[in-house]
């Protein structure tokens, strides 16, 4: 089978998340990518339908190759908490709302974790990153990083439900955490190596 590289130059982060863009250009411009976001280029944001992470990001990354003829990253992650069913999920950011306020989206799930009375409080990141280039090629990553939910929420260096995360093994919320230690053991971080290792 034939791999296909993924060739410096021009990338599209299909995300209007300035804390995505900002984690993929740290991943990305180091080996020569130019990481243009949609926000940048002023694309609408594509109607998220599907119930899978790989669904979504797949929506994204197809929509913003079609729209600018480079080769398209998309990136879709969120929160899953055990005692929840998995929830949110693929609705993380729904439970933001809109404008997103994701110090409402972490209330809301301590209180969901208080309906249930739950003493079981580990969760996990997840994140699939989708690769789209012009002539239609697809490839899908996958990352997770397991841990459990804190209260009250921790530290100002993350973005998202950061400051109510503690991984397996840490004392620091992603938070709190230097945001170099925190990108080297990501959900996005585990995804990105999988990627690096099979594209790059």
């Amino acid at each position: 089978m034939i791999v296909r590289k993924l060739m410096p130059g021009r990338l599209v982060a299909a995300t209007h998340n300035a804390g995505k863009v900002r984690e993929l250009k740290d991943l990305f411009e180091p080996l020569g990518f130019e990481v243009v976001s949609a926000a940048d280029l002023n694309l609408d944001e594509p109607d998220e339908t599907e119930f899978t992470f790989e669904g979504n990001a797949l929506i994204k990354a197809r929509a913003a190759c079609r729209a600018t003829g480079a080769p398209a990253l998309s990136d879709d992650s969120g929160l899953s908490v055990d005692a929840l069913g998995g929830q949110p999920g693929v609705f993380t950011a729904d439970w933001a709302g809109k404008p997103r306020d994701f110090s409402k989206a972490m209330e809301k799930v301590e209180r969901a974790l208080h309906d249930v009375d739950a003493t079981d409080r580990s969760a996990a990141f997840h994140c699939c990153l989708a690769v789209v280039w012009p002539d239609g090629h697809e490839e899908l990553f996958h990352g997770i990083v397991k841990g459990e939910l804190v209260w009250p929420p921790r530290g100002d260096r993350g973005f998202g439900f950061d400051p109510v995360f503690v991984a397996d093994g840490e004392t620091e919320t992603f938070g709190e955490m230097d945001p170099a230690k925190k990108h080297a053991m990501s959900h996005r971080a585990d995804a990105f190596a999988k990627l690096k290792a099979a594209l790059l």
